[in-house]
């Protein structure tokens, strides 16, 4: 009898160092090529576009190196999840207060070849009530039908590129608009650019966006399609709206944000929600569709829609110009 009880030590279990790496050097290095606009090549662009997800996984290997009780893999994880989370979660904060001013409802909708239900976009517009609606793969056909389903008399005006392929653009308006057609020089699909009478301010300078897709050798064009886009200037306001075929992710979206711009859905919080593709058993997953406005513009709303018979949400923001 008598005597002390000794109570064995548990050994705690340790990741090992290796597998802690492992897990580590991938995420930093999609950390450093997002935060430095290193992305080449068109795999490594299309790939960009799930930045918001390695976000959410990189808490993975962050867990990993704590485990492991290696500083140096931890830290590197902590650099590297704390990198990817400053490039995404503003998207879904917001920094838009409400704002006073003329109001500009825009509404944007690639229609998936001429293939969009004519009376859905229609009923969209009855209930929303845009200004102005950017059309993205617009056919005559479907020119045609949306009239017969009453766009006509809801929005008159129009500066209308159909073609029968994914070319086909248009900008369709409920006040009167002048086609611009010297404004910047279109690279890849049809852009159509106007100037939109907006009661109560100064006219809108407006561009309908659809550059290709970076596929293949199209990275190239969808490049320079952006670097191409007009920059915001001190004597107009201009608003591009459309399917960018790039996400907030991508450098070359970045760099037009860079020359005046702001993004409608960030500063309204709603950066992350996605836009493509729509109607598939996959959900929708990447947001490529946007409403680019002048930093002087204000953002009161954005909100997405699902539209039958076409791959893309439309996009509607509820904007406040400066007063004239």
């Amino acid at each position: 009898m008598g005597g002390a009880i000794v109570t064995p030590t548990r050994r705690r279990r340790r990741v090992p160092e290796a597998l802690a790496w492992a897990a580590v050097v991938p995420f930093t290095a999609w950390a450093v090529a997002r935060v430095a606009g290193l992305e080449r090549g068109s795999l490594a662009t299309q790939l960009m576009t799930g930045t918001p997800y390695v976000a959410a996984g990189s808490l993975v290997p962050l867990l990993l190196t704590a485990l492991s009780r290696r500083r140096a893999a931890t830290a590197v994880a902590l650099a590297a999840t704390a990198a990817l989370g400053l490039s995404v979660l503003p998207r879904a904060v917001g920094s838009a207060q409400a704002a006073s001013g003329p109001a500009l409802r825009v509404l944007t909708l690639n229609m998936l070849f001429g293939k969009a239900d004519a009376g859905a976009v229609v009923d969209l517009v009855r209930r929303l009530r845009p200004d102005v609606l950017s059309t993205q793969e617009l056919t005559p056909g479907l020119v045609e039908k949306l009239d017969a389903a009453g766009l006509k008399e809801l929005m008159p005006y129009r500066v209308l590129e159909p073609e029968w392929s994914a070319r086909g653009s248009g900008l369709y308006a409920r006040n009167p608009m002048t086609q611009l057609d010297d404004l910047f020089r279109p690279v890849g699909h049809n852009m159509p650019a106007a100037l939109v009478t907006v009661p109560g301010a100064k006219p809108v300078e407006f561009v309908d966006v659809h550059p290709y897709p970076p596929l293949g050798a199209q990275v190239h064009e969808w490049a320079q399609a952006l670097a191409g886009l007009p920059p915001a200037v001190p004597d107009r306001i201009r608003v591009l709206a459309g399917d960018f075929n790039a996400s907030i992710d991508h450098a070359a979206l970045r760099g037009l944000l860079g020359r005046g711009y702001a993004d409608a859905a960030d500063r309204a919080g709603a950066g992350l929600i996605p836009t493509w593709p729509a109607n598939k058993r996959v959900p929708p997953i990447i947001t490529i569709d946007h409403v680019m406005v002048d930093e002087r513009v204000g953002v009161n709303a954005v909100s997405v829609h699902t539209v039958p018979g076409t791959d893309h949400r439309a996009l509607f923001a509820d904007l406040r110009l400066p007063s004239s």
